[in-house]
């Protein structure tokens, strides 16, 4: 039934007024299954999947995706990942540098630490903490070549030599020594067994060593973003876990949690709504790098893409943001 309205929305027959209007039904509707318990997923069921699954088709959907994309959508420090808004006032440069702020202030950041992060990204947080903490030493985990290049260029471009990017499947990750920190944001998601990638971490940290997650999350439920009929499943999100704001807190064996933080998801409302005011902005100069990157289907993925962007705002600032958000967590090696 929802196929040929999705098909005419991926061709832009529809105002946003009303794209906005038939998503919101859509949340409402995910909500009513979560309370009936449809769909949902526990720790103990996720501890007996893999660790990450298409692990291919997600990176190709997101990080082998033109930097010109994503600098004519993100703001100028090409965070891909929730901002942080202060105020009413605040702009998307502001909120990033916000949220960035606010990362290093919970994981408790301090000059002259390792600090291993996992998925890094465009490397909004690599760069950052490279400048800010000059005496630590920076190491980066991505699964995509060209994030790699491209924030190595960055890095050199500010005169950073405290950084090195590493390109590897999470599922083939192991970190060589133990680090101070270990930091990641929004890429646990990807992953669907916690309890495996818990203990990698755990094993990663010296004794009195710190990790600390960001995440987005649903308030009280989790589940897996699966099946052919789910549209972010099938084009930007395969394999993916939305977790639960208190899943963290059942891998104490390994990890235990030390101090987190609920961040309503209006913040990754207004973040979504900035980026599609700029991809709005940015269409015409795009035209070319969607044409290279998808084909004669170019058209059809400006109009995917612009959905994604409703489709995380309307999410997230569903409920005045209380249902879905954004978790921070600061771990310390349990046992």
């Amino acid at each position: 039934m929802l196929a040929p309205l999705v098909s005419l929305a991926e061709h832009g027959a529809f105002p946003d007024p009303l794209l906005r209007m038939g998503i919101r039904r859509l949340v409402a509707a995910r909500k009513r299954e979560l309370v009936q318990g449809i769909g949902r997923v526990g720790a103990d069921a996720l501890a007996h999947r893999a660790l990450a699954i298409h692990t291919d088709t997600a990176n190709e959907q997101h990080y082998e995706v033109p930097a010109e994309l994503f600098e004519a959508a993100l703001g100028p420090r090409l965070k891909y990942s929730s901002c942080y808004y202060p105020d009413a006032g605040t702009t998307l440069a502001e909120a990033e540098e916000a949220m960035l702020a606010l990362t290093c202030e919970h994981a408790d950041l301090a000059d002259g630490q390792d600090v291993l992060e996992l998925g890094c990204g465009w490397g909004s947080l690599t760069l950052w903490m490279a400048a800010r903490y000059p005496r630590s030493r920076i190491t980066a985990m991505s699964n995509s070549h060209s994030q790699r290049e491209y924030i190595l260029s960055r890095a050199r471009s500010q005169g950073l030599t405290n950084v090195e990017i590493l390109t590897c499947d999470f599922n083939d990750f192991d970190a060589e020594g133990q680090f101070d920190r270990v930091v990641s944001v929004e890429m646990f998601e990807h992953l669907q067994n916690w309890d495996t990638a818990f203990e990698r971490v755990a094993r990663w940290l010296k004794p009195e060593g710190r990790a600390f997650l960001h995440v987005f999350c649903h308030r009280t439920h989790a589940y897996l973003f699966e099946g052919q009929n789910n549209w972010m499943a099938s084009h930007f999100f395969t394999g993916g876990l939305m977790p639960a704001f208190d899943l963290p807190h059942a891998f104490g064996q390994h990890l235990a949690v030390e101090a987190d933080w609920w961040i309503p998801g209006s913040h990754y409302e207004r973040t979504s709504n900035d980026w599609l005011a700029e991809f709005d902005a940015s269409t015409p100069a795009l035209r070319s790098v969607l044409s290279d990157t998808y084909g004669e289907d170019a058209s059809r993925w400006l109009h995917r893409w612009r959905l994604f962007f409703l489709a995380v705002a309307e999410m997230f600032g569903y409920d005045e943001g209380a249902e879905w958000g954004v978790g921070h967590y600061r771990l310390k090696r349990g046992g």
